[in-house]
């Protein structure tokens, strides 16, 4: 049996790369806003099959590569489970108040 390919390492934006516009193109998604939402909400970081969310598994795969690629997520790899976490402290740095804006808007 052939050794599966490793997964690609987790791209992410560094956090003077993040753009108020990126990260608020990303949020404007419900799907995506949800997800932050859980990530918010949880004590810990969460799997990519840790979001309770309403698509497919591509499309999620596809929510969180915007989330990554606007600086929301980072994500780390281990063996075959990728693990997401909320950038809070670059994007709270980086924006004061819009993150806690963001969440306690009315769903």
């Amino acid at each position: 049996m052939p050794a599966s390919a490793p997964l690609p390492p987790l791209a992410y934006p560094d956090r003077d790369e993040i753009t108020v516009e990126g990260v608020l193109r990303a949020l404007a998604d419900p799907v995506r806003l949800a997800m932050v939402r859980q990530l918010a909400n949880s004590e810990t970081e969460l799997s990519c099959s840790g979001f309770d969310v309403p698509v497919t598994k591509s499309t999620l795969t596809h929510h969180l590569a915007i989330l990554r690629q606007a600086g929301v997520f980072a994500g780390r790899q281990v063996g075959t489970t990728r693990y997401n976490s909320l950038r809070r402290k670059d994007l709270d740095a980086l924006f004061p108040g819009l993150l806690d804006g963001v969440l306690a808007a009315p769903r």
